[in-house]
């Protein structure tokens, strides 16, 4: 072997793992964004080989205790961050009426909206939690019915009047039915 990596047929091939307690020839070879050293698949991560600079690409935000609003205090120390916090409050943007958190408005229904657990309704155009998502769980009101292709819409309610049907019929097994496109559907949650 030349030079200590790879093999006599393909000498340049791989790279040994700079963790100094393991040193394996890796021939698919990881290198640290952070300190930009060679490891292995076991060292790869930041914590496995004790990266110095594995918040190099970090950001840091603090929350407001007055609004809960996030402000990105990326490279600041305690006191910028602090300075930081004051010049928000009072900047006039700082409200404490905007600390309550939105909730799902169907009735009876308590699930804070947060940015991972909600659903914009395409055809009424308000914001509901997962359960409620689809049009038949949250009494939609199909305010803003701007479909560009009237066809899709036409579609999506012969479906769900399908759909309908198929339950109230079990299966639509052995029977015939002529699926009437004026009438509305009346579909069952479970």
């Amino acid at each position: 072997m030349t030079g200590g990596r790879g093999t006599e047929a393909f000498p340049d091939l791989g790279e040994h793992c700079q963790n100094p307690d393991c040193k394996l020839l890796d021939f698919l070879p990881f290198t640290c964004d952070g300190c930009k050293l060679v490891f292995c698949l076991e060292h790869r991560s930041y914590k496995s080989h004790d990266c110095p600079n594995s918040d190099h690409g970090s950001r840091t935000v603090s929350i407001c205790e007055t609004c809960s609003v996030a402000i990105e205090t990326t490279g600041f120390d305690e006191q910028g961050i602090k300075s930081l916090l004051e010049r928000h409050e009072r900047s006039g943007d700082c409200d404490p009426r905007k600390k309550k958190k939105p909730i799902c408005p169907v009735k009876r229904c308590k699930e804070v909206l947060t940015f991972a657990n909600n659903i914009t309704c395409k055809d009424c155009g308000v914001k509901f939690c997962l359960k409620h998502r689809f049009p038949t769980d949250h009494v939609c009101n199909k305010k803003t019915v701007a479909n560009s292709s009237g066809a899709r819409s036409r579609w999506n309610e012969k479906f769900m009047e399908a759909l309908s049907l198929r339950n109230e019929k079990g299966c639509g097994r052995g029977t015939t039915t002529s699926v009437s496109s004026s009438s509305s559907p009346s579909i069952r949650s479970f």
